[in-house]
């Protein structure tokens, strides 16, 4: 599972420990999420913003570096999120045809074209609203994805 925005330092590494951390509360370890960005800077790390509303709900974003989205990477994942559609167009031309997905449209099963609202710029606030966005649509994808495995039988 691959998240993509334009940076890499904001939406998509929240929205990738958001992810990594509903696998882990529902027992989906072997669940691989990563990110990249369509114009990102390789190696930067997370936005301040993004770093503080993690650190709040538990999660590191520390150690974020940004990657940006290459034909590579789009090959290597089996399914691609888009925080907008100008994402899912650039991820559609390396490749990504068939498993790239607004997450928006993906986590409602409809055809919905909303964008994840982008916090750059933005206060505290904006990147905790933002946050919340990302935490509810993504819960929705592993709801879409099935109830936790059980581990008896």
């Amino acid at each position: 599972m691959l998240f993509v925005c334009t940076g890499n330092t904001c939406r998509s590494p929240l929205a990738e420990a958001i992810a990594r951390k509903v696998a882990i509360e529902r027992g989906l370890a072997d669940v691989d999420v990563s990110s990249a960005g369509t114009s990102a800077w390789e190696g930067a790390p997370a936005s301040d913003g993004a770093l503080l509303v993690a650190m709040e709900r538990g999660m590191d974003l520390s150690v974020h570096r940004a990657q940006g989205l290459t034909r590579d990477v789009v090959s290597a994942n089996d399914l691609i999120l888009a925080m907008g559609p100008h994402h899912l167009e650039r991820i559609e031309a390396l490749g990504g045809s068939g498993k790239a997905w607004l997450l928006t449209g993906y986590a409602s099963s409809s055809v919905t074209h909303r964008p994840i609202t982008d916090p750059v710029g933005g206060d505290l606030d904006v990147y905790r609203a933002t946050a919340d966005e990302l935490e509810s649509e993504i819960r929705r994808i592993f709801d879409r994805m099935g109830a936790p495995r059980s581990s008896g039988g």
